[in-house]
């Protein structure tokens, strides 16, 4: 079963895109801080990561820099969830090797599941 790891720290949200993905067949993980989704991404080797940029302990510009920086990480596909819809965040998201960067306002959690789907192996 494919797993995606969700890091976000409202619960709706979570709920919401967990119940999403989960209809699909996928195992969701879900962390409410970055250190939580660090922790989470190192050991379980989830398929795709959908994080949210603004979480305690490590926002998710920080989270993707240490994902990057990890040998046993760096693969792993992330997308930027979030309710930044400024150019700068998505420039660095972008530089900073998200493979897409989605306003959580934008989209439906069925459209965010078709862009995770095209980067899940």
């Amino acid at each position: 079963m494919k797993k995606i790891l969700i890091v976000e720290d409202d619960p709706s949200i979570i709920q919401m895109y967990s119940m999403k993905f989960k209809e699909s067949g996928y195992e969701v993980l879900q962390a409410g801080t970055g250190v939580e989704g660090l922790e989470l991404a190192k050991k379980e080797n989830p398929s795709i990561i959908l994080l949210d940029i603004i979480i305690p302990q490590f926002d998710g510009f920080a989270v993707l820099e240490k994902l990057r920086d990890d040998a046993n990480t760096k693969n792993i596909p992330v997308i930027l969830l979030t309710n930044l819809s400024q150019d700068t965040d998505k420039e660095r998201g972008k530089k900073l090797g998200a493979k897409e960067y989605l306003v959580k306002a934008h989209l439906t959690p069925t459209e965010v599941l078709k862009k995770a789907e095209k980067y899940i192996k």
